[in-house]
């Protein structure tokens, strides 16, 4: 295995092995105080690939394959930098009660996050993608409280059903590659003639989507990251959920027509990214509009795999990279801001400055890393209505953002004190946010000056300013809009599930009564099939 192979299997190995060194407890402590490193191995793999090419790697004892290509690794670097500066701002998290369980729980997902931007093959990907899910239950409630277990229990159920989708489409999947080889690359190969294309690609993208939060996937993502500390929700929303992201790109059929599927993932998509404005304006809670930013986010990403699956165009896929990997940096930093500011002794000049221009950023604005994004997917997008809906969701973006700065401003420490905080962490992700994307941007083989086009400048300006003046009339008269609370659709499935359960339990007094009386039971039979009889004659 030469160095670079080593550096990849580190990427995941790394995390892992210290998350073992903390089951000795002489070793606990020294292990937990190496967390905020263990993401360099990936970020070195990362900026490797994208610099001399392709590796990949296998891991002995655990039989995983792993091969990190170019639309991996700009993922991979982006995840990892925010991983390295949220691991720092986590530190304190690591101590006291609960700390050991919330570090190994965080290496952990670290090292399924990393796994999965570079899974080669059905089993690995499976294993890291639940890596990067489960775990991650114990960031949601580490504060212990109602809403961080209530936050925890809906997570949780996402994600075991979103693991369960993916098994069942991996399962089709495996069984229509004809020679048994068990291979991303030979199961889509084999996908046009295989009989179970339509539910294996089906469950997948469904399954992608629950990770993703589109909508009405998504009551798991307002109150996990609004119950989350700021620095697990950084990681979780910044780099976690691009675990969706990248299974969408690996598993989506380029080249292979699905009816329905491109058609169907656009309207989600765009759906998704209307939806998560439009709840998310009404939001109070900093870190719950940054969350249903994050729905919107993934919304436009879904638009775009959809518009690359409809014309049949596989550069959509570093594409939609470049854009995750964008959003990765700029949201993982304003949680982070977040973080600083509810904190004591936050000082707000050196938070709310950089927040507003990374806010604007992710709406477009030009000059910036958010404005590559936008110029890497237009393309894709086309220029008719599909493209038009993108550049309003830009607007709405741009509204929704300013309403998070308006409230980051407003924001408060708690009365019982929240402890202080280093600046470094947020002061380094926001540098990362608006550095890294120009860093990243040659991936895709363009050349910066078209950003620098008098044309690219005007469809990137206007967005921004039209969502700006949406903010200031939303500020104006917000105050007469409903509230609608974290999760929104989560409190109506929460209500169904109650009434099923009730039901489950009506049914079973039923079947209990019932196996009293043997005779009405088969009277009853009889009378249903009479019935059914008449029916049918």
């Amino acid at each position: 295995m030469n160095t670079t192979a080593l550096l990849l299997a580190a990427a995941y190995g790394a995390p892992l092995l210290l998350a073992l060194a903390c089951a000795v407890p002489t070793w606990r402590r020294a292990a937990l105080s190496l967390t905020s490193l263990a993401p360099l191995p990936a970020l070195a793999a990362a900026l490797d690939v994208l610099t001399f090419g392709r590796i990949a790697a296998r891991t002995p004892l655990l039989g995983l394959n792993f091969y990190l290509d170019a639309t991996g690794a700009t993922m991979m670097a982006a995840a990892s930098a925010l991983w390295i500066v949220a691991g720092v701002a986590a530190s304190p998290l690591k101590r006291g009660e609960g700390g050991v369980r919330f570090g190994v729980a965080w290496l952990l997902t670290l090292a399924g996050s990393m796994g999965v931007f570079a899974a080669t093959d059905l089993v690995t990907f499976y294993f890291v993608y639940a890596l990067v899910s489960l775990p991650a239950y114990a960031l949601v409630v580490h504060d212990g409280d109602a809403q961080a277990r209530r936050a925890g229990a809906v997570y949780l159920a996402f994600a075991i059903l979103g693991e369960t989708l993916l098994l069942l489409a991996f399962a089709l999947l495996a069984a229509g590659e004809p020679a048994g080889r068990l291979y991303i690359a030979d199961v889509m190969a084999a996908l046009p003639n295989s009989p179970f294309a339509a539910p294996a690609v089906a469950l997948a993208v469904a399954g992608f989507a629950m990770k993703m939060g589109l909508v009405p996937m998504h009551g798991f993502m307002p109150l996990a990251y609004t119950a989350a500390p700021c620095a697990a929700a950084a990681a979780l929303s910044g780099a976690a959920v691009k675990a969706g992201v990248v299974g969408l790109l690996r598993f989506a059929p380029f080249g292979v027509h699905l009816p329905g599927l491109s058609e169907a993932l656009t309207a989600a998509g765009l759906f998704s990214a209307f939806y998560g404005v439009a709840v998310g304006v009404l939001q109070k809670n900093p870190k719950t509009i940054l969350a249903y930013s994050s729905v919107s986010q993934m919304g436009v990403i879904a638009t775009v795999v959809g518009m690359g699956l409809s014309a049949g165009d596989p550069d959509a896929i570093i594409q939609t990279a470049f854009y995750g990997a964008n959003h990765t940096l700029i949201k993982g930093a304003l949680f982070l801001a977040v973080g600083l500011a509810m904190a004591k002794g936050g000082r707000r000049a050196i938070v709310l400055a950089p927040a507003l221009l990374l806010a604007l950023s992710l709406g477009g604005l030009p000059l910036t890393g958010g404005a590559l994004a936008k110029l890497a997917v237009k393309d894709t997008l086309g220029g008719a209505l599909v493209g038009w809906l993108a550049s309003f969701s830009a607007a709405g973006t741009t509204m929704l953002m300013l309403h998070f700065v308006g409230a980051l401003a407003e924001a408060r420490p708690p009365r019982d004190g929240a402890p202080a905080a280093s600046s470094a962490p947020w002061l380094v992700a926001a540098a990362l946010a608006l550095v890294m994307p120009f860093a990243l941007y040659p991936t895709l083989g363009e050349p910066f000056a078209n950003a620098l086009q008098p044309t690219a400048l005007v469809e990137g300006l206007w967005p921004i300013l039209l969502g700006a003046a949406l903010a200031a009339a939303l500020r104006r008269y917000g105050t007469r809009l409903p509230s609608p609370p974290p999760g929104d659709l989560i409190v109506v499935e929460e209500a169904g599930a109650r009434t099923l359960a009730s039901a489950g339990a009506l049914v079973e007094r039923g079947e209990y009564a019932l196996r009293q009386w043997p005779a009405a039971t088969m009277a009853m039979m009889a009378i249903v099939a009479l019935i059914g009889l008449v029916l049918a004659s």
